[in-house]
């Protein structure tokens, strides 16, 4: 990890100091970190750029006040006077219809680098939207708050596609959402008209605060660089019994259950690179066990180049599961996991792990042709 901050400017704060065109109407997919370096609203930047006629907002909403799996529902924006659209939940037919009426789509979203976050498909949906109507798609580049140089995880398998995971993509995929979009237009033939405006001073080596930038939580539950790293082995939990965190202050960064013999796991799993998994307690405020005391583990990373998190999160469900018969799988895990090996009575942690590993390498080796930086 760099020491010294680098400056990075995000494509925002490119097109707000060079300009771009964008002609006709106008529309704008974001939420509350689709802010410029100086923490101003991109969308108060492009209404004195294009003519900017609706804002579009995912999960989470246009500010990110909304829970996960909540609906977002249409209102007038206050700031803006814009209207906003939902692309999240039961109410996206209007604003798809709105999509395209629109001569340009705008995207600018904070991503965190992890397959099942929904932010990625609610752009390529958009894409895909987009390409048949012959609206045109511009992505205004962030950082991957991961860095660029490491992916893994499991390669998602097409039978298990979903909004949490729509391409045969790895768990950590090591790529921005802009070099997501590219790839993705290509490989998955979506063909839409599609611009990406880079970031500046960002390089691969860069975790998200190795930058000068701001880190805004990108959801209510990812308050933090570190949560988003736990979040790619700790996400499977949401698919079982264990709470995952949520109502607690490190949501993702603990694990855990009233049944949870949190000493006996730890000491089953052993030793892991990078990660101390230490016993604590905690009581959700709402959520998976609200104001249930629950045993739990917390992951405090220690070295994030030698962490491994989607490895110790399968690592970590396959001790609970050898160490308690109370533990319990949902099968629609098969969906963040992008595969229904884990339901399997043989079901073998180091094997999958390593299976997964080699496809992941294939992957990232031709991921490198939609690469924008170095």
């Amino acid at each position: 990890m760099n020491t010294a901050k680098q400056k990075v400017f995000c494509g925002a704060d490119i097109v707000a100091c060079e300009g771009l065109e964008l002609q006709g109407k106008c529309g704008l997919i974001s939420n509350h970190t689709g802010v410029l370096k100086d923490l101003s609203s991109t969308a108060d930047m492009l209404r004195n750029r294009c003519n900017l006629m609706a804002l579009f907002a995912p999960e989470h909403g246009i500010r990110g006040s909304i829970q996960a799996n909540e609906n977002v529902s249409f209102y007038i924006d206050e700031k803006t006077n814009l209207p906003v659209y939902s692309l999240y939940g039961d109410n996206t037919e209007e604003s798809k219809r709105i999509i395209a009426s629109l001569d340009t789509v705008i995207f600018d979203i904070q991503d965190v680098g992890a397959r099942f976050y929904t932010y990625a498909y609610t752009m390529t949906d958009a894409m895909k939207l987009c390409a048949k109507n012959g609206v045109k798609f511009v992505v205004l580049d962030r950082p991957n708050p991961l860095g660029g140089i490491k992916a893994e995880g499991a390669v998602l398998d097409r039978r298990f596609s979903s909004f949490v995971g729509r391409f045969p993509t790895p768990t950590r995929c090591a790529l921005t959402i802009g070099e997501f979009a590219l790839m993705m237009n290509e490989t998955e033939n979506i063909g839409c008209d599609l611009t990406v405006v880079p970031l500046k001073g960002w390089k691969r080596n860069m975790y998200y605060d190795d930058t000068d930038l701001v880190f805004i939580q990108p959801s209510p539950n990812i308050p933090t660089v570190d949560t988003a790293f736990v979040y790619i082995g700790t996400c499977i939990f949401e698919d079982t019994n264990l709470s995952e965190g949520r109502g607690t202050t490190k949501p993702f960064e603990m694990i855990g259950a009233p049944w949870l013999n949190s000493e006996a796991v730890i000491k089953r799993i052993g030793h892991q690179d990078g990660v101390i998994l230490r016993e604590c307690s905690f009581t959700p405020t709402f959520s998976d066990y609200k104001d249930s005391f629950c045993h739990g583990i917390q992951l405090h990373v220690t070295d994030r180049e030698a962490f491994e998190p989607f490895a110790v999160g399968i690592r970590l469900l396959e001790a609970i599961r050898k160490t308690h018969t109370e533990f319990e799988i949902d099968p629609s895990i098969t969906n963040l996991i992008g595969s229904d090996e884990i339901l399997k009575e043989d079901f073998d942690a180091e094997a999958f792990i390593k299976h997964e590993q080699q496809k992941v390498e294939e992957w990232q080796l031709l991921s490198q042709k939609w690469q924008l930086y170095k």
